[in-house]
């Protein structure tokens, strides 16, 4: 790890974690199971999955593509020999990295083997901070993905019994491969209690387990010999059980390893801290259940807990009461912590000259005697490591861990990655959190418990004149811990909290930790909490505060009961002690809260608090009826209050906004100062602010903030120096190192070194009455004298264009008078123009009138002019449309005209299209939406809405791409949602479902769900609706037998239209205006159009790469790329590439959709009223078909 750039951090996250002195829990290994989306191993003994990668591991001096899960407790570089050949004898014969490997059996449905690749930015940053913790003299990494192997509660091969009737004993453990592109590391995570055993059967004896890394057989000149290996453990069955009780990474149970390394490799190396703090001495008492009193029993392959028993012995409880106007008595309660440790190393030492880098860009740094200190600027508030403009709102996302065991249940409610997000309106105090996938079984028992997200109110408080919210002192990165016990019946709940800091998206990162006990709380039951004081105690890097809280549960009967909590809770932080800083904090501060709620929404499995949190005098202080300090002031969201004389006050709008504060916008810096992050940078805008990356190639350098070039191989493509044929007809691809293949481009053939054009003027190219030319890579169809068309298909008569059609068909239906067709009078006719484009200006004969028109002929609001005078119109333009109603900060509205839409990471962006032509210098995210995995995008013409797909959470949601709040529609009953479509005339969504196999359709509102197809699926993915024929296509890209598919929309009439000559068809689009169904195949590398009609399948281009998503507009096909990381643009006409967009964020693009400026034209039967159907209308070629949804009452089809 010595080559890469020193990280500054990595001491005081090593120094950190020493405070962990016991081993893992289970709860803390890295996310795991189905709620992780994880794939489960065959149930069985020595089952083998080979798993196909997306980034290479490197293991040794190797690189592998592929890796062999086995369920012995190992990962293989190779097929596995029979287990014969290594069970018992390390090393290994084939590359092996032995987490526990033994004879391992998962056949009794308790024990279980779970993996996954994972790329997500929480497994990420998790692997990181456990290998620079485990080198801490070595530079930072910053792994890119990850493989999660988890061996859960796997038993030995025989029943490990002792012949009387004991239970099994069970190990769980995990295995984490972190890879960057010139490394990868092995983190082996040994829970708490999680060996059980240390041996297992092999023959007529036992084998010690074993960990460790073994290359395989190395083969030589004439034989082959054992190559290297690395053993983590001997054959003493102790080496085994002190896995869980030591380290090699300064946490007990977690061992990390450098596994592999590019271009050189030496030998495994393992991490450098070994050493712990020593445990404090176990208390005999205090109110602590035993820890094998709760531990879990496994009986017939279920697992079953003890009973609970309620402790006999009530707790003292400590009122809190707020006395207003007794200065001589401010703190009504002191919080004696002597026990926590919260000097844990020191802080900002050094001076500005070497670490002004480590404030915030939006800090100032300041030298003093001891040290340094980092300070916000004017319009900023933070502690100076993290700093955030004043008056923006804040959003805070994290995930919710643990177990709580509900009243007397003996089982309890495990939360095991629960996506926790709360919003702050900074301005005014007001909070909103909400917490997804909780359980009816849990559910309304958390009401009472505002504290969930009770913390984030305190931080960012509504402040009275003198006094701060906790982000102003402390910043963002900071523990909470809360104990809770109710009384009567002393359930008590621990609460841990580990705030992580602002994270790229300018979003509060959040870790939370449930651990205990809550009263019941009946299903149906409401919770009511009047407005609470809480007194905070400020001292050095450390906070507290506790109270006593009533609230009131109203049952289904009718009738209510009032019931009490303890709460209390310690903040603890790390203060820069250089400067006057904290010596300036009034050492109590009183948290006002009030507008309290709570609600438990069973049907969404959410729970939601709100609450309106001022930070003041303990005593009260004289009351303030300035608006800015009560809240009720109208200015916009992302705005601050700054107070007057009485009541007096002015709204400006905060840092990164313009606006006169009543009314806000986000200032684009990157567009406004493009060089603004300087050379070799990628500017990314946000709300309110922006973020500097890197380019492809480039490293911040030791001021964290200019780029430099990473040293790397030369590439010979780059440089000019490879021996490919001239870039006119050959294309030079990289490899790695000094390697690189040549290859003819599309139109051309040979070895990539010499190509020479291919005549593609072979019989039936173009139409029979066109001629073909020949031209260098490509050729072009021309219709012959007296013919129309583009060669492709040409006519004796031109055809007709759309507005030709529409004067045609009025002029059809009227009179013929002795000079031609007549229309009746007050009847309005379009005017063409040569090309049978509508004329931008379109007049009513009869009455005068005159108006601009779009060029679909649609009227341009707001042009219309009396008789006598005449609009000024452009050919397609128009006039941009009123100001709308703003968006939230996580929706940044487009403007008008049409554009491309594609998910990215965490994120849909948009390019403009002006023309055909993509408007790279627009491009923009429209929507953030961190660590979630989008897949498919779809548009909604008729009310501007984008619909997406994600599979982190399984769900599909929807926000107004002119500003709108995003909210899920359909969050249950889905496995992995991918494609999706919609219907803009019948008001429908259809989506396809990987895991469940089938294909559902809904109103666009997510009501009304019904399957209409449900067999011979296996890998369903594009999907796609011909609204005013009645037609759905979706693409099924099963390996074993890939296909494109055609129904109705309601499910009939089903058909296989290809499935010849397919590899992996990922994406679909139809063109309403050519009939042309075209698809895009990452297999066999083509991309294809059909008639669905006709079944005339045509080539478009050959020689893509890995495409995902597809879409049409005119001429073009637009598709991503996958290993472009590019949207590429496809003249299908001339059957080349016309153009390439590459986000400035390098990562996977999936789905693509164009989000037109008018609709297109047609109409289906479901268009008007419904199509006289009570529930779903689903149309087909020559009508309709009502439907009921499934599971509906009262329904009849």
């Amino acid at each position: 790890m010595g080559w890469q750039k020193q990280g500054w951090l990595v001491c005081a996250s090593f120094l950190g974690f020493l405070a962990s002195v016991q081993s893992i829990r289970r709860d803390e290994l890295f996310p795991f199971g189905p709620s992780a989306r994880d794939q489960l191993l065959e149930a069985g003994n020595d089952q083998t999955h080979q798993l196909e990668l997306s980034q290479p591991v490197l293991f040794y001096d190797g690189t592998f593509d592929s890796i062999f899960i086995n369920s012995n407790g190992f990962v293989a570089t190779a097929e596995p020999t029979s287990e014969a050949t290594y069970l018992g004898k390390m090393p290994a014969k084939f590359g092996m990295i032995a987490a526990l490997q033994g004879d391992l059996d998962t056949n009794d449905g308790v024990g279980k083997v779970y993996f996954r690749e994972d790329s997500s930015p929480d497994v990420l940053r998790r692997a990181a901070e456990h290998i620079n913790r485990a080198f801490p003299e070595d530079d930072e990494v910053d792994p890119t993905h990850a493989v999660v192997i988890t061996w859960a509660d796997v038993a030995t091969h025989e029943p490990h019994t002792r012949g009387d009737g004991a239970p099994k004993k069970r190990n769980t453990f995990q295995l984490v491969l972190a890879s960057l592109e010139t490394a990868s590391y092995a983190i082996v995570l040994y829970a708490r209690d999680g060996i059980q055993f240390t041996s297992t059967p092999a023959g007529d004896t036992n084998a010690v387990m074993h960990a460790g890394f073994s290359k395989g057989l190395v083969r030589g000149f004439l034989l082959s010999r054992q190559g290297p290996y690395y053993r983590t453990t001997t054959d003493e069955e102790e080496t085994v059980r002190a896995l869980a009780e030591e380290t090699n990474s300064g946490q007990r149970g977690v061992w990390v390893y450098e596994i592999g390394t590019s271009p050189y490799f030496t030998n495994v190396a393992p991490g450098e801290v070994t050493d712990l703090p020593t445990e404090a001495p176990a208390q005999a008492s205090g109110g602590h259940e035993d820890a094998d009193a709760r531990r879990p029993v496994y009986t017939d392959g279920q697992v079953e807990y003890p009973p609970y028993q309620v402790e006999a012995e009530p707790i003292e409880v400590h009122p809190v009461q707020y006395q207003p106007h007794q200065p001589e008595n401010p703190e009504v309660v002191v919080v004696d912590d002597t026990d926590i440790n919260v000097d844990v190393f020191s802080y900002n030492l050094g001076t500005c000259a070497n670490n002004r880098n480590k404030c915030s860009q939006f800090a100032d740094c300041r030298d003093y005697s001891s040290g340094y200190c980092c300070h916000c600027r004017p319009g900023f508030y933070g502690n100076g490591i993290q700093c955030v403009a004043e008056g923006k709102p804040q959003r805070m996302n994290g995930k919710v861990h643990g177990k709580v065991f509900v009243g007397n249940s003996p089982s309890p409610v495990e939360f095991s990655s629960n996506d926790l997000h709360s919003y702050v309106v900074v301005n005014d105090g007001r909070s909103y959190v909400a917490i997804s996938d909780i359980p009816y079984t849990v559910g309304p028992s958390l009401q009472p418990l505002t504290a969930l997200g009770g913390v984030i109110g305190w931080a960012f408080a509504l402040e009275q004149p003198g006094f701060r919210n906790g982000f102003s002192i402390i910043g963002g990165e900071f523990t909470r811990q809360a104990e809770v016990t109710f009384v009567p019946g002393n359930e008590k709940l621990t609460i841990r909290q580990e705030f992580k800091g602002i994270d790229e998206h300018d979003h509060l990162a959040v870790s939370t930790t449930l651990e205990g006990r809550v009263p019941e709380v009946p299903p149906g039951s409401t919770v009511q909490i009047d407005p609470y004081s809480e007194i905070y105690q400020y001292s050095n890097n450390l906070i507290t505060s506790s109270s006593t809280r009533d609230y009131v549960v109203s049952l289904p009967d009718g009738s209510t009961d009032t019931r009490t909590y303890q709460w209390r809770q310690t903040i603890t932080f790390q203060s820069c002690q250089h400067g006057e800083a904290m010596r300036d904090i009034k050492p109590t501060q009183m948290l006002s809260v009030d507008q309290v709620f709570a609600m438990y929404d069973a049907n969404n499995e959410l729970i939601r608090f709100a609450m309106s949190n001022k930070i003041g005098d303990v005593n009260g202080g004289e009351p303030v009826e300035n608006p800015c300090f009560t809240g009720r002031h109208g200015c916009d969201t992302n705005a601050v209050c700054r107070p007057g004389e009485g009541t007096q006050f002015t709204c400006q709008c905060a840092a990164g906004f313009n606006g006169d504060g009543r009314t806000c916008y986000d200032i684009d810096e990157c567009r406004e100062n493009p060089q603004i992050c300087g050379p070799n940078a990628i500017c990314n805008n946000q709300p309110g602010t922006f973020r500097c990356e890197c380019e492809d190639g480039y490293q911040f350098g030791g001021d964290g903030q200019t780029c430099v070039e990473v040293n790397r191989p030369m590439d010979p493509c780059e440089e000019g120096t490879h021996t490919c044929d001239i870039p006119e007809r050959a294309q030079c691809s990289y490899t790695g190192g000094s390697s690189y293949i040549c290859s003819c481009l599309p139109g051309f053939i040979g070895d990539g070194r010499v190509c020479e054009d291919i005549d593609e003027c072979q019989p039936g190219r173009c139409h029979q009455d066109a001629v073909c030319i020949n031209t260098q890579g490509s050729f072009t169809c021309q219709c012959r004298p007296g013919y129309y068309g583009d060669g492709f298909s040409c006519s004796s008569e031109r055809t007709k264009t759309q507005c030709e059609t529409h004067r045609d068909s009025l002029l059809g239906v009227t009179e013929f008078g002795p000079r031609g067709p007549r229309p009746p009078v007050g009847q309005y006719i379009p005017t063409c123009d040569e090309n049978g484009a509508y004329n931008p200006m379109q007049c009513h004969d009869s009455t005068g009138h005159c108006w601009c028109v779009d060029r679909n002929g649609q009227e341009i609001p707001g042009t219309r002019s009396g008789p006598g005078s005449r609009p000024m119109c452009i050919e397609n333009g128009g006039v941009p449309p009123p100001v709308g109603p703003r968006p939230r900060p996580d929706v940044d509205a487009l403007p008008p005209g049409t554009h491309l839409l594609f998910a990215q990471s965490g994120r849909i962006e948009h390019i403009p299209l002006e023309g055909y032509d993509m408007k790279k210098d627009g491009a923009k995210a429209v929507l953030h939406l961190p660590e979630k995995v989008i897949i498919g995008v779809a548009y909604d013409c008729v009310e501007k809405m984008v619909y997406w797909t994600e599979i982190t959470s399984p769900s599909i949601s929807r926000a107004n791409i002119q500003g709108g709040d995003p909210t899920a529609v359909i969050k249950s009953d889905l496995g992995s949602p991918e494609g999706i479509a919609i219907d803009h005339l019948g008001r429908t969504m259809f989506w396809t479902d990987s895991v469940k196999d089938r294909i559902e359709v809904a109103s666009l509102d997510g009501s009304q769900r019904r399957v209409i197809v449900d067999t011979d699926l296996v890998n369903p993915r594009a999907i796609i609706t011909d609204p005013a024929n009645g037609n759905l296509y979706w693409a099924d890209w099963n390996r074993d037998a890939p296909k494109i598919e055609t129904s109705y929309m309601d499910g009939s009439n089903r058909r296989v239209l290809v499935k010849d000559d397919l590899g992996l068809p990922n994406g679909l689009t139809y063109d309403s205006q050519s009939s042309l169904l075209c698809w895009a195949d990452a297999g066999t590398h083509k991309m294809e159009c059909m008639n669905p009609g006709r079944g005339d399948r045509s080539k478009v281009l050959e020689g893509i790469q890995y495409p995902f998503g597809i879409t049409s507009f005119g001429k073009n096909i637009y598709y991503t790329d996958w290993r472009r990381d590019a949207v590429v643009a496809v003249d299908r006409y001339a059957g080349r590439e016309s153009d390439e967009f590459q986000p400035q964020k390098r990562t996977k693009l999936y789905g693509i959709a164009a989000a037109y400026s008018q609709c297109p034209s047609g109409q289906n039967y479901c268009a008007v009223n419904n199509g006289g159907c009570t529930h779903l209308c689903l149309a087909t070629p020559t009508g309709r078909s009502c439907k009921c949804p499934d599971n509906a009452v009262g329904c009849v089809e």
